[in-house]
């Protein structure tokens, strides 16, 4: 292992030797220097990992060559010796940029452990940096995997929130569909990226002590409490906090969240002043809170508070071949972690991952593929080592698929609820089923398309919300998310 370079400046011989020969035995490779010139000419070919300065050197001063090694943004540390300390070139120094400052007659002891501390600080903040870049690019809105219109629109909507300046970000979806990437997204995407990003899971932590993890407590607030304690907001300071599964946060406690978003401050468990707090709060729950609201299980204006920015995230039923193309970067990723070479999926793999519903979306999905990558032997993913559940229930739910709804400009009677239903499913040559919509030689537009559908669904019900889901085939979120993106009132109807 290569040793730490130690750059000395100074124009006394007897105190290089001196310092070098101290260098040599602590494990570090001394360089010395008597002038400022030679300095620079060290730093640009050496890169020590530290510079001992003297301020007063033949041509300039030590203060000039510890601008220069900031103004060029060297790695090294800088640490000033001299033997006449004044205050204004202290306080010249530390502005400067100096890790600390050493008089003369210097002290080797004292020289040793600043050395040592100040290439230690050098290191974590390198290894710091390392891995934020890493995490910037590991949860960068790219990752946001998907080619559906719904994954394009999750992605233009997810950077314009992170680059805006919301407070408070609401992100509602089934379970495993991807909230916490999408909260790192925003994080990593937004000027705060530098900043924490704190992740609570609210339905993990007890009742009794949830209160005083996220804000904290004072020494003596109740039997065990014999220090002060930061909450995770507080360790959030600057940054982003991620409140998972918030439906399952106590009432009391949504109060005081309540408070924190509307008024910028918190305060400890048996605190007695506010203290102000600039943190970016997102809320994920795969229920819906505002019917949580209705029902009194939620509080009707913390949910309005948080949806001012609303992300509803689709479940991978409703994203068409998404989920071969999650599948694909998968494999990519178990390749380079299990060290093998899969090429893809077989086509009957490929038949089932599009049969089948994936209630555990994402999650599942990738779930999936890394249990088939591991068991598998060969350079293609066949049905072999899917989960027992995944194909069998896509076996199943190739044989009974229900026939599709009448074509576009066809309406079933109004009072006729499983009219779709009792529609006919053509068939064409040799009985291979024909498409349930024919594109026309035109084209059409998909918005449109949509549009029809849901107005369909929403007049055969009665507008009545959930039937209507159920004659598209999603769930009634995912109906309430298509009404609002066709410009219409989610209390249309009754619910």
């Amino acid at each position: 292992m290569a040793k730490d370079k130690v750059l000395i400046v100074d124009d006394d011989p007897l105190i290089c030797r001196t310092i070098a020969g101290a260098l040599r035995a602590w494990g570090y490779d001394p360089i010395p220097a008597g002038a400022v010139s030679e300095a620079l000419a060290a730093l640009d070919t050496d890169e020590p990992a530290a510079a001992l300065l003297d301020i007063s050197l033949p041509d300039g001063s030590g203060l000039d060559l510890l601008s220069e090694i900031t103004k060029r943004r060297f790695r090294t540390v800088p640490i000033i010796i001299t033997g006449d300390v004044q205050a204004d070139e202290m306080l010249s120094a530390f502005r400067g940029g100096a890790y600390d400052f050493i008089g003369k007659p210097i002290r080797l002891d004292e020289l040793q452990v600043t050395l040592r501390n100040g290439i230690d600080a050098r290191r974590m903040r390198r290894e710091l940096g390392i891995i934020r870049r890493e995490q910037t690019r590991q949860f960068n809105i790219d990752q946001i995997i998907g080619q559906s219109p719904a994954m394009t629109q999750l992605a233009a909507l997810t950077r314009k929130v992170a680059e805006s300046e919301a407070s408070s970000v609401l992100l509602q979806g089934e379970s495993g569909t991807g909230k916490d990437l999408v909260a790192k997204a925003i994080h990593y995407g937004s000027r705060r990226a530098n900043a924490p990003f704190v992740a609570v899971n609210c339905a993990a932590i007890p009742a009794t002590l949830i209160e005083s993890e996220l804000f904290g407590h004072e020494k003596g607030a109740f039997t065990d409490a014999r220090a002060r304690k930061e909450g995770l907001f507080e360790q959030a300071e600057g940054g982003t906090i991620f409140l998972d599964e918030i439906g399952d946060l106590e009432i009391s406690l949504q109060a005081k969240l309540l408070r924190i978003l509307e008024e910028g401050t918190f305060r400890r468990v048996g605190g007695l002043k506010d203290l102000p707090l600039d943190v970016r709060v997102i809320a994920a729950s795969n229920r819906d809170l505002r019917t949580e609201g209705e029902a009194e299980r939620f509080r009707l204006d913390l949910y309005y508070r948080l949806s001012v920015i609303e992300i509803d995230l689709p479940p991978l039923r409703e994203r068409g071949d998404d989920m071969l193309v999650l599948a694909e970067h998968f494999i990519a990723d178990f390749n380079e972690r299990l060290r093998k070479r899969v090429r893809g999926l077989a086509p009957e793999a490929i038949s089932i991952f599009r049969h089948y519903s994936w209630p555990g979306n994402v999650r599942e999905l990738r779930n999936a593929v890394e249990r088939a990558m591991i068991l598998e032997d060969g350079d293609i993913i066949t049905t072999a080592y899917l989960p027992a559940g995944v194909a069998t229930a896509s076996s199943l739910s190739a044989k009974r698929e229900a026939p599709g709804p009448a074509m576009v400009g066809e309406r079933a009677a109004p009072g006729d609820m499983n009219a779709a239903a009792h529609l006919p499913n053509p068939t064409g040559p040799a009985g291979v089923e024909a498409p349930l919509f024919r594109l026309p030689q035109g084209g059409i537009s998909l918005d449109q398309l949509e549009m029809s559908m849901v107005e369909q669904a929403m007049e055969l019900s009665g507008r009545n919300q959930k039937r209507a889901a159920k004659l598209l085939g999603i769930s009634r979120d995912r109906l309430r998310w298509r009404l609002k993106k066709l410009g219409q009132s989610l209390a249309c109807g009754k619910v």
